[in-house]
């Protein structure tokens, strides 16, 4: 029985000629699919650069506007909610000492008013910035309502006074106690929210600074990566050209590799010079903006507590408790009593004068030495301790039992007296907030004229632009080629 006939082996295909289908359905066995094919990988990549150059350039533009158009400034601006409360309850307290008789206040109560309109538009402002936030946002509502009940109860405080006509010094137990509730809330309620609402529009900040100014510097080095694969793209692209059609310059793709040099190494320099603009601005500016409005509120709420030490015989322990705790906020070293604190900053601002590298304190003013140095903080803290000076001198006459000495030390403007010299050292404050001020403003005005200013004009208008101009050379650049097969 013959076996039944088998069909003849198939010859096995090579792997490379089982692809020539598959490049075939690709079109990339000739050479007009090769060089579409890579054409259309240098305008894909193209696209890629344009996408990433537009994020990373979008951050930077986003951190800006947050730190220093939005955000920034609603916190620096809501930070004088504290100075106005604290200081509202500041001036109560000294019209109050003053007594009810022949008083010279009309400055105090025109400076109350103007406190008052300040605490308002601050109060606005934190509204606004905490506007998606409901626990802020009951917070704003606490700080107005409370502040309402303050002034009613500062005005009835101010018309008991003036009804009792006396001299200066504490008033009637009456106005003690009606004060003792306004100052209370103000303490105790007002100021704390206040101070909370800055500091979480500070965190508001922080945050928006860094993942913006982290994603400008990652954006940096994407924009680089995705422009160097367009550049390797358009290199194998003419590498092609030049093997395959035997010319050696391809005018329009030398044109197209050109621009991108200038576009990418333009958009590598702009993200670096944004993330050291907010840099500037967060660190120079608003830090230091922010930490030192929080040293001049509580100082303002310091030198409260020392007329309040005078106003209020009965609670003199907790006023001068108060005001230990404020000044060590405002400049820390370590002390029990204020005796121990005026030995231990006349210490430290020997040391910091002999050497301004050798900072022994912390607090507000700790932070801003170390960070930034300069006369003009010396001049705060020489001023800070002729403040702490004066103090001390009130209290060892009020101690003595001189308490129209102490109060006509603590009301005096002349020299010597302590509200001159803490206007003086007010005064200082101020002038170094407006140093920071300037670099704040100066590192944003820089920032957005970088982002306005290109070869083109602004970034929004030249990355579409550069990337729709490759696109247009490199077809410029392969149609020439591909017509020779039509």
């Amino acid at each position: 029985m013959l076996a039944a006939a088998r069909p003849p082996a198939q010859p096995q295909t090579p792997a490379a000629r089982r692809l020539v289908p598959g490049l075939g359905r690709l079109g990339l066995r000739t050479t007009p699919g090769r060089v579409r094919a890579l054409a259309a990988v240098v305008v894909l990549a193209m696209a890629g650069f344009y996408v990433v150059a537009n994020i990373a350039v979008g951050n930077a533009r986003d951190g800006l506007r947050v730190i220093g158009h939005d955000a920034g400034p609603q916190v620096l601006a809501t930070g004088d909610l504290y100075f106005a409360l604290s200081d509202m309850d500041s001036q109560v307290a000294d019209i109050l000492l003053a007594g009810g008789g022949s008083r010279p206040a009309t400055a105090q109560q025109a400076r109350y008013s103007l406190d008052r309109a300040r605490a308002d538009r601050a109060a606005l402002q934190a509204a606004e910035l905490s506007a998606g936030d409901p626990t802020d946002q009951a917070t704003v509502r606490s700080v107005l309502d409370g502040l309402g009940q303050y002034e009613r109860l500062a005005t009835q405080a101010l018309d008991l006074d003036k009804q009792a006509n006396r001299p200066a010094g504490p008033p009637t137990a009456a106005v003690i106690a009606v004060y003792r509730q306004a100052t209370d809330l103000m303490k105790l309620q007002l100021l704390p929210q206040a101070y909370n609402l800055t500091l979480a529009g500070g965190a508001t900040v922080r945050e928006a600074y860094e993942a913006k100014r982290s994603a400008a510097s990652s954006g940096r080095v994407w924009v680089a990566l995705t422009g160097l694969a367009v550049l390797v793209a358009l290199a194998g692209l003419q590498i092609y050209l030049v093997a395959r059609f035997r010319r050696r310059v391809n005018f329009a793709l030398v044109l197209a590799t050109a621009l991108l040099i200038v576009v990418g190494v333009s958009a590598v320099r702009l993200l670096a010079g944004e993330a050291k603009q907010l840099q500037l601005a967060k660190a120079d500016g608003f830090d230091s903006i922010l930490t030192l409005s929080r040293a001049r509120a509580i100082s303002n709420s310091m030198h409260a507590d020392e007329i309040r030490f005078l106003l209020d015989p009965g609670r003199t322990d907790t006023y001068s408790l108060d005001y230990l705790y404020k000044a060590q906020t405002i400049l820390y070293d370590s002390a029990g009593n204020l005796g121990e604190f005026y030995a231990g900053l006349s210490r430290a601002m020997g040391a910091y004068q002999a050497s301004s590298r050798s900072v022994t304190f912390f607090g507000f003013y700790g932070e801003e030495a170390r960070a930034h140095p300069g006369p003009a903080l010396t001049a705060v803290l020489t001023r800070f301790q002729q403040v702490q000076a004066d103090d001390q001198r009130i209290r060892q006459l009020a101690g003595a039992g001189h308490g129209r000495q102490a109060i006509a030390v603590l009301t005096g403007q002349a020299a010597g007296a302590s509200s001159y010299d803490f206007d003086r050292y007010d005064q200082a404050i101020v002038s170094l907030i407006g140093l920071h001020r300037e670099t704040f403003d100066q590192a944003i005005r820089n920032g957005d004229h970088d982002l306005g200013r290109s070869i083109l004009g602004s970034w929004a208008g030249l990355l579409p632009l550069a990337a729709l101009g490759l696109a247009i050379l490199v077809i410029a650049g392969v149609r020439p080629r591909l017509a020779e097969y039509r």
